[in-house]
């Protein structure tokens, strides 16, 4: 498919400034075992393509399924008409952005192929582990399950360039639930959190064997355990938890196109303005934070992004200051400000826009248990269960399933329903401890949204256990 479409493409090309074809083929598996039972077996195969045309100023896009030559020409001929109804109607004049024209190819690691394991044996694996949650007559709910993707992408363009791109995702998660009474709870492996590029070798290295039981023992736990307190105190985020606090007060505040407004009538936009890069205060000296599509292992590496620029490790906060914003080629000469190689779509039937990819807190020089120690007073929260975020990313209010009470420098009493409540730049300028290597998780998830019309797309985030001053929290009651 791919030399088919590379032949018809250059021989059908139109006159125009720039001109790109980006192809995507999706396969996936979703395996389930739930309460013993293995769930019907969901398999999908898409495929399509998308054409941009930017000629005199303006810019179209179409996409089509029928990858025939004809399906080609008439997918040209409409994002063509678009281009030229959108010219001298537009703020930007597309034409004098320099898109590229890179070549080269990228394929995510991957040492246990999907397909080299009968489905009988995948089967079998969830129903052992499925089977070791239900330890006592309050469990009334237990799930494992694997979500396999493999994707193949091809990109295209008028003066040349030519990248191909192979990703295998392995989507793995338990879900154990515990009631007694009126009281519900839940632990888990962070919906869906613990998700890498690869194959089933990521089962080994998220330790996923054997989960179902200890989750289970922790969903018991909590049945019994008191509310969270309501206090302002030291707050210990586990980097399952950071996971979704990087994600909302700091990745979409910093996504480029937001900043200049493009989202506000669907997902809101960003108390960041462009005249804060270089000099504001974000987080505290020891807040670092990265994007880096190039951490192999991540949900979100890539070799390049959805317009072909090449990706690389980019510092967007820097011992606190605010450095760089996550936008891509044309964001970034609207902007006219440098950023990031993060233009991607979810689909093929989608333009790429501004999106977070491998956003991470890089780690520290604190061990866990020194973090622990030096703590008079706090709580310890894991694993998200609940989010609400303001319109600018900026007041918010997050509940996990897991929460632990820290007194004179130990982990003593566990607590239910623990939530906690900030502003982002306050919150992260009283980062005062920030975990080592020990400590630092590969983590994302397949579930962020944005855009319109909608896409969902894979992120990832890298964090250590990190440790929060004068931290309002709260429990259920």
């Amino acid at each position: 498919m791919f030399e088919l479409l590379q032949r018809n493409f250059h021989r059908v090309v139109p006159k125009v400034d720039f001109c790109s074809l980006r192809y995507v083929e999706e396969y996936s598996e979703n395996l389930a075992v739930r309460q013993d039972i293995t769930q019907p077996v969901k398999t999908k195969h898409d495929s399509g393509m998308m054409i941009t045309v930017i000629d005199k100023g303006g810019i179209g896009y179409a996409a089509t399924s029928d990858l025939s030559e004809t399906g080609l020409n008439n997918a040209i001929k409409n994002a063509q008409l678009w281009a030229q109804r959108t010219q001298n109607r537009t703020i930007t004049d597309f034409s004098k952005i320099i898109m590229p024209h890179r070549s080269g190819h990228y394929t995510s690691n991957m040492t246990q192929a999907w397909s080299q394991t009968s489905l009988a044996d995948k089967l079998t694996l969830l129903h052992d582990e499925a089977a070791l949650a239900k330890i006592d007559d309050r469990i009334v709910d237990w799930e494992a399950s694997l979500w396999f993707i493999q994707r193949n992408q091809l990109y295209l363009t008028n003066y040349g360039g030519e990248i191909s791109q192979t990703h295998h995702y392995l989507l793995p998660n338990i879900i154990v639930t515990a009631s007694q009474g009126n009281e519900t709870q839940r632990r888990s492996l962070g919906a869906l959190g613990y998700c890498r590029q690869g194959g089933l070798e990521v089962l080994e290295q998220i330790d996923f064997k054997g989960q179902a039981y200890q989750l289970a023992e922790q969903s018991l736990q909590l049945l019994l355990a008191p509310n969270c307190p309501n206090k302002k105190t030291t707050l210990v985020l586990d980097a399952d938890q950071m996971l979704l606090q990087i994600h909302e007060s700091i990745g979409h505040p910093l996504e480029l196109d937001r900043i200049l407004g493009d989202e506000r009538n669907y997902a809101g936009t960003s108390f960041v303005t462009l005249n804060m890069f270089g000099n504001y205060q974000y987080g505290s000296p020891l807040l670092n934070v990265t994007f880096d599509p190039t951490h192999s292992e991540q949900l979100a590496s890539y070799g390049f992004d959805d317009e072909g620029l090449p990706a690389e490790k980019v510092y967007v906060i820097q011992e606190g200051i605010l450095k760089n914003p996550l936008g891509g080629t044309i964001s970034q000469k609207r902007a006219n400000i440098t950023g990031t190689a993060n233009s991607r779509a979810n689909s093929w039937n989608r333009p790429p826009i501004d999106r977070m990819a491998n956003l991470n807190v890089e780690p520290g020089n604190s061990s866990f248990t020194d973090m622990i120690s030096r703590i008079e007073q706090g709580v310890f929260m894991q694993t998200n269960l609940s989010w609400s975020i303001d319109d600018s990313r900026n007041k918010f209010q997050f509940g996990c399933e897991w929460g632990q009470l820290i007194e004179n420098g130990e982990l003593t009493q566990v607590v239910k329903n623990p939530n906690y409540r900030g502003i982002s730049a306050t919150f992260w300028r009283n980062l005062i401890q920030v975990g080592n290597i020990d400590t630092f998780q590969l983590l994302g998830t397949p579930f962020c949204g944005k855009g319109e019309p909608n896409q969902s797309i894979h992120v990832g985030h890298a964090a250590p256990t990190c440790v929060f001053a004068h931290v309002d929290v709260f429990g259920g009651e």
